[in-house]
């Protein structure tokens, strides 16, 4: 099979854990028999030093042009947040991206590896169930992308933040999170704040009415402050979590130091057309670029969703998730998830996933 893939490296640590993800996926294309075609684009930072623009029209056209984006990280230094280069970088660029291709949808899974327990937060005896949770976020809703406003009155200034949601856009993220979950444990945890906000209660009258296609799934309403509590008292207990995307975004980043680093986690971006955009959770990592000691694993898994969610390369997927698994097994870390044990770099870790992905 032969795929395009627009690949968007971007700044800090983007260009050297990419570069494994890429090996990772030649690998795979040998092993499997296919053809990954990559058209490399400039985003973030590394773009404004070239066009001025950090998000340019030359890497727009290629990624409309791809059959699937895989995404680095952007950003600069903390202290040069505010140099021009730097200054609304994100915003220019990945979430610009988002609301280009209208990626409605975002899946975030957080799973803890047995051999990471060491460097999980949580005690053991919470973790007896272990944890491996899919947090469905919708993705181009809600406050982010309503009205914002500030105004002052006599003197002193009231800011205005409007939330919006229509059941339309509801009922798609709905029908994602239960489908998923029937492919799952056939659970679904659905977070809102419906003892206050008219927009939740809607979310909560929409997703019930969903539910009843999936007769099959659990569903259980859990109040977003409830949801903070209950996932680190009982992250065994959830399966697939549903959010908003304000909910989602707080909520994914609360569980996502379940696994033991950020460079542990993947995640995905879709649009109803099922275009999809991968990228690692984490940021561009600016005070360790260049040292080569950037976990490569959340890249590399998300270039595996790649091949699940966008390319429906299951075996490719499974096989990438195993090598993983055996790599870590193996006792190969990186520095982030070492703990006391020795780390590798970043290069040999995408070399040791990649033995068992080819014997």
């Amino acid at each position: 099979m032969k795929k395009n893939i627009a690949v968007l490296a971007g700044d800090g640590i983007g260009p050297e854990v990419m570069n494994e993800a890429i090996k990772v996926l030649d690998a795979i294309a040998e092993k499997f028999d296919h053809k990954f075609i990559y058209e490399h684009a400039l985003v973030g930072g590394a773009a404004f030093d070239i066009f001025r623009n950090h998000f340019p029209k030359e890497t727009e056209e290629k990624c409309r042009k791809a059959d699937a984006i895989l995404f680095g990280s952007v950003g600069g230094p903390v202290d040069k947040m505010t140099d021009v280069k730097w200054k609304n970088c994100e915003v220019l660029s990945i979430l610009a991206l988002r609301k280009r291709f209208d990626f409605n949808i975002n899946l975030r899974p957080v799973q803890l590896y047995e051999n990471l327990w060491h460097r999980c937060i949580l005690k053991d005896e919470i973790l007896k169930d272990g944890v491996d949770i899919l947090c469905i976020r919708e993705l181009n809703g809600g406050i982010y992308f309503g009205e914002h406003k500030t105004e002052e009155k006599n003197g002193k200034k009231t800011a205005y933040d409007t939330m919006v949601y229509g059941e339309e856009s509801i009922e798609k993220i709905a029908h994602v999170a239960f489908k998923a979950a029937m492919k799952r444990k056939k659970k679904v945890s659905s977070v809102d704040k419906a003892n206050i906000l008219d927009c939740s209660k809607l979310w909560r009258e929409v997703v019930e009415k969903v539910a009843q296609e999936y007769p099959e799934c659990e569903l259980e309403h859990v109040l977003v402050d409830n949801m903070a509590m209950q996932v680190l008292k009982r992250p065994g207990s959830f399966d697939v979590i549903l959010c908003s995307n304000m909910f989602g975004d707080i909520i994914s980043d609360e569980i996502s130091v379940f696994s033991g680093s950020l460079g542990m986690l993947p995640s995905a971006s879709l649009n109803s057309d099922g275009f999809g955009m991968y990228e690692p959770s984490g940021g561009s990592a600016q005070d360790i670029a260049g040292k080569n000691i950037a976990n490569p694993i959340a890249q590399i898994l998300s270039a595996a969703m790649m091949l699940k969610h966008s390319f429906e390369m299951n075996k490719e997927y499974d096989c990438i998730v195993n090598a993983v698994k055996q790599t870590l097994a193996d006792g190969c870390f990186t520095k982030d998830i070492s703990g006391k044990h020795p780390s590798v770099s970043t290069q040999i870790m995408g070399d040791a996933i990649i033995k068992f992905i080819i014997n």
